[in-house]
């Protein structure tokens, strides 16, 4: 996993939504919207964009683990048979991510704590004279605390530009549409006043990702809006609130497997 591997030598998308539905599945488990919603942009990122030699991964919205718990599977970076032990008895992956298993640098789960931890491990790097850069990966609800934006006005004050902050912009959150909860329409232009470079892309479009996450301004963190859609892949749970919780069922299983692919 180097910088600069293609994406069809490490990831598929198709791979990692099978996997994602298949142990949700085995461990009767929800959040599957949540996983389906980030596929794409963590298959972006750890096909040639994160170096794990001197790169730190935030998964902020931790309730997705089961996401990053598939990429580090595919990677060889866990076993197929720990992943599945997921939300089993005395397992190390339960639904929120720790920092104990390789691969994962925080636990967390505790939303809008991701971008603050970003911008200290960023500046942390910068004073120590590391090399490498930090990724976050946030939900747009997390939005809706305050912790992130005073990691917004910290990043931009301190220019720092080995951080860049990814938002999976699917549009609801736990009970409703993440607009009807506070509406931050605009957030690339609240963004953009502390000081950071602002990019809007599609967000299951992996090659579109990859140009957007190479493009870095100098004295400016980055902020990429990934407009996505919860639950992608998968007919009924696209834009459906409900699968931010539900398990599946065995009807439900097979058709989700088969859409697919």
């Amino acid at each position: 996993m180097m910088a600069g591997t293609t994406t069809a030598q490490v990831l598929s998308s198709v791979r990692v939504r099978r996997l994602i539905i298949e142990q949700s599945k085995r461990a009767h488990v929800g959040h599957i919207g949540s996983a389906l919603s980030i596929a794409d942009i963590l298959v972006a990122l750890f096909s040639g964009t994160v170096d794990p030699k001197v790169d730190v991964f935030i998964l902020s919205k931790g309730h997705a683990a089961l996401a990053q718990y598939c990429v580090l599977a595919e990677l060889g970076l866990m076993t197929h048979q720990t992943l599945d032990t997921y939300c089993g008895d005395d397992t190390q992956l339960g639904v929120h991510p720790d920092h104990t298993l390789t691969g994962i640098t925080f636990s967390t789960g505790s939303l809008g704590h991701g971008p603050s931890l970003g911008a200290g491990v960023a500046l942390a790097k910068r004073i120590a004279g590391k090399l490498g850069r930090v990724f976050v990966l946030m939900s747009d609800a997390e939005l809706n605390e305050g912790s992130v934006w005073e990691a917004v006005m910290f990043a931009g004050h301190h220019k720092l530009d080995n951080l860049t902050v990814i938002l999976d912009n699917n549009g609801q959150q736990a009970l409703a549409p993440t607009a009807e909860v506070i509406n931050l329409s605009a957030i690339d232009e609240l963004i953009a006043r502390f000081g950071w470079e602002c990019r809007r892309v599609d967000g299951h479009n992996v090659d579109a990702l990859t140009a957007a996450f190479d493009a870095r301004a100098p004295g400016r963190p980055l902020f990429v809006i990934a407009d996505t859609v919860a639950g992608k892949g998968v007919s009924f749970m696209e834009r459906q609130v409900k699968w931010h919780y539900l398990p599946v069922d065995d009807a439900q299983f097979a058709q989700a497997l088969g859409e697919i692919g």
